[in-house]
């Protein structure tokens, strides 16, 4: 195998094994649950690790709380929780998905590799505030969408940070019409016109 994890990223051997045991847990369910796209498959470690990996450049130091909404097969929420058993110990990852057959597989994962997370199989909307230092979000909604689970669930200080596609210029556009908010477009190291955006000071026109 090539070197798994872009060279701009700084991950341990030890932290690339336990995202290497991850991968063969979504190799191994996704044919039954179909957690990503079956064309990405081929591309696990650049097209959904690398790119949730990244993610963690732009997260505070030491957070308490992740919130990661619409889970799915766990990008980038697992991978976050799997940087944070090395780097963040103390730091719990919660992953938020309403499909229950989805939710069993992120909970096994979390079980297998003994990561500090947990699952909630509820809707965002219903959910209490999770009270978080960190939010983010692949692949979900739009980020006006976005914001609203923001202000729901985010702590006093918190940081959204949310991949994002060629329009997301647009997305900010529209965003900024119901919300005031402060953010940075990092570009993304997986995807061409893509950007991760991350996200503070979020509060209603």
């Amino acid at each position: 195998m090539s070197a798994p994890i872009a060279d701009n990223l700084d991950v341990s051997h030890e932290t690339i094994s336990h995202l290497g045991a991850y991968v063969a847990l979504v190799e191994k369910w996704n044919p039954r649950i179909n957690l990503v796209a079956r064309s990405t498959l081929p591309d696990l470690w650049g097209r959904h690790i690398t790119d949730s990996v990244q993610i963690g450049q732009y997260a505070p130091k030491n957070w308490r709380i992740w919130g990661d909404f619409g889970s799915g097969g766990g990008f980038p929420g697992l991978v976050m929780a799997i940087l944070a058993k090395e780097y963040n110990p103390d730091g719990q990852v919660i992953l938020v998905e309403s499909d229950q057959r989805k939710a069993v597989f992120l909970r096994t994962v979390i079980r297998e590799l003994g990561l500090n997370a947990k699952v909630l199989d509820e809707r965002i909307e219903q959910l209490p505030n999770l009270c978080a230092d960190v939010i983010s979000a692949r692949a979900l909604a739009d980020l006006n969408t976005l914001l609203g689970f923001f202000e729901r669930h985010a702590a006093k200080t918190c940081t959204g940070i949310f991949p994002k596609g060629a329009k997301w210029a647009a997305e900010v556009a529209e965003a900024q019409q119901n919300w005031c908010f402060r953010f940075t477009a990092h570009r993304s190291i997986t995807q061409a016109e893509a950007v991760v955006i991350a996200v503070e000071g979020v509060s209603r026109v």
